[in-house]
């Protein structure tokens, strides 16, 4: 038996032996080493820590006086909109993360090395959630920071969290589409050219910068139906006010159903991959 062959059998054997608790022990491990080669690579924060930043700045200063007179309150009631929105399209940037850093895995031998080691293929995909989740939330962090600077009013925290918590749902549904496309496209290259596919038309046909209102009948149907939208929506009505049963629950719809397709897809990829 060749020593490919054998550390592929003793993946097999391991992944179907190991206990709940080995589980969750080998994930924290792999969560703890992701962290540390954060640490030895601080360019990895870039995304979540510079597109809160000049996504607030750029949407509140070049766009928040005229679409917040449509608001009919000015840059300021445009601030009280565009946060929660931006919230929504940070737990989706965040989730592409996922599937570009799992594919340089691939490509870098990192997936080779833990082929070899007695630890559940499961862990190795939970770990990486995991600590885009992380990401996920510093990125969060970071944009209700700015937001308050530039004029963002919390007078609901606990609707803030509530929205902060429907927001990593669904970024973290999100993540097992991306998982996948990390799994079966060539290069992080291609990952990203297909996320941006993907999330340009979902982020700008939706409620996160401008009211749908003044949108062509066949795009107001369009957003209608966008789970952006509905996170959106839900954000706002959480943290500002509104109604938020409807969209929360499309929301919630959206985030078990793209699991429930996604999950047990990407599990596969990655199964037969390795």
């Amino acid at each position: 038996m060749s020593a490919a062959t054998a550390a592929s059998a003793a993946g097999v054997r391991s992944d179907a032996q190991i206990s709940p608790r080995a589980h969750l022990r080998h994930t924290g491990a792999l969560v703890r080493r992701n962290l540390l080669w954060i640490r030895q690579d601080p360019e990895s924060m870039f995304d979540a820590v510079l597109f809160p930043v000049v996504f607030t700045l750029l949407f509140v200063f070049v766009f928040g006086g005229s679409i917040g007179q449509a608001l009919g309150g000015g840059q300021e009631a445009y601030v009280q909109y565009i946060v929660p929105g931006l919230m929504a399209m940070m737990g989706m940037n965040m989730a592409q993360g996922v599937g570009t850093g799992f594919n340089q895995d691939f490509h870098t031998g990192v997936m080779d090395r833990f082929r070899s080691l007695p630890i559940g293929r499961g862990s190795v995909l939970f770990a990486k959630i995991s600590v885009e989740l992380v990401r996920m939330l510093i990125a969060t962090s970071i944009l209700l920071v700015v937001g308050v600077l530039v004029g963002f009013d919390i007078t609901n925290w606990p609707g803030l969290f509530a929205a902060v918590g429907l927001s990593t749902v669904f970024g973290s549904a999100l993540m097992w589409i991306f998982l996948t496309l990390g799994v079966v496209m060539k290069n992080a290259q291609s990952v990203q050219a297909m996320g941006f596919l993907v999330l340009m038309p979902l982020q700008f046909g939706s409620s996160i910068f401008a009211p749908t209102q003044s949108m062509p009948g066949w795009l107001q149907n369009f957003t209608e139906y966008n789970p952006l939208s509905a996170l959106a929506d839900s954000a706002r009505g959480l943290m500002v006010g509104g109604p938020v049963a409807h969209d929360l629950w499309m929301v919630l719809a959206w985030s078990v159903g793209i699991t429930a397709v996604m999950a047990p897809v990407a599990i596969h990829k990655f199964r037969t991959k390795t």
